[in-house]
């Protein structure tokens, strides 16, 4: 008896996880159809969403937490934007330590009608020898290790009151919910890809970080907005020697000016096309 109750209730899960994919990928496809590409070649807006915060630490290594890092770089990049290219407004999805859900940091970007939507994290993974920086599109995950960085991230919604109905039954540590984003694609998929590499080879080149490439995976926040959008991973808290280079505010300004240069350039290509 116990046995047919356990085959049916197993059941009944898949199917109601195969359901909510389905729910999510109608969602996907209505508000894909109905969001237009800007005709205009322009970048005047930006959105940099500083990862995690508040009562949600991220990552964390021996002595620091990923919120505090992500906020550091964040506010310097946003600086540097500033300085460097007043015609731009900046705008972020937090300045300081508080939390803010995902789905509220997607909300600003649209709301903002904004041009690029940057998000910084620092990773985390169990072998301690693994550093360096990836950064992210929305798409399909190639890897194992893609997913987990996505389920990580997406998690962060466990944290938000009554999530199970604000994200229409999303559960970021189920492999069925995130075969949504196996089947669908941003329009702004070029776009993410082209900032994504000019981040990484900044990364690579001048800022003196470790490059381990563009990558996709299914990042809620990501696939919420409707601008191009990379989510950058700026290096590993569970390697020691990568900790202490992300607590020196030299290296963090290193990386802040890296992903600044790749926006910059990304600008003046996309605004060479007028």
């Amino acid at each position: 008896m116990r046995k047919v109750i356990g085959i049916t209730f197993k059941k009944r899960k898949i199917v109601k996880n195969i359901a909510i994919v389905f729910l999510l990928l109608a969602i996907t496809l209505l508000t894909s159809s109905s969001g237009q590409r800007r005709s205009d070649f322009t970048v005047k807006t930006v959105v940099i969403d500083a990862g995690h915060g508040g009562h949600d630490p991220g990552t964390h290594g021996v002595f620091s937490e990923e919120k505090d890092i992500a906020l550091d770089v964040s506010l310097q990049l946003g600086k540097y934007i500033q300085e460097y290219l007043p015609d731009v407004k900046v705008i972020y999805t937090r300045k300081d330590d508080k939390f803010v859900e995902l789905e509220q940091r997607a909300h600003i970007a649209n709301k903002n009608h904004a041009d690029v939507f940057i998000s910084v994290h620092v990773n985390a993974v169990s072998r301690s020898s693994i550093y360096g920086t990836e950064t992210y599109v929305m798409g399909p995950h190639k890897t194992e290790g893609n997913l987990d960085v996505a389920k990580r991230e997406n998690s962060v919604i466990l944290y938000e009151e009554g999530y199970e109905e604000k994200y229409e039954g999303f559960d970021p540590n189920s492999p069925e919910s995130h075969i949504l984003f196996s089947l669908t694609q941003s329009a702004y998929i070029e776009n993410s890809l082209y900032l994504a590499s000019k981040i990484e080879e900044q990364f690579g080149t001048r800022a003196g970080r470790k490059s381990r490439g563009v990558k996709q995976a299914g990042f809620w926040v990501l696939w919420r907005t409707a601008m191009p959008s990379v989510l950058v991973e700026i290096g590993y808290l569970t390697n020691p020697a990568e900790e202490k280079e992300l607590n020196n505010s030299s290296v963090k300004a290193n990386i802040a000016s890296g992903i600044f240069r790749a926006f910059r350039d990304y600008k003046n290509d996309i605004e060479s096309l007028n």
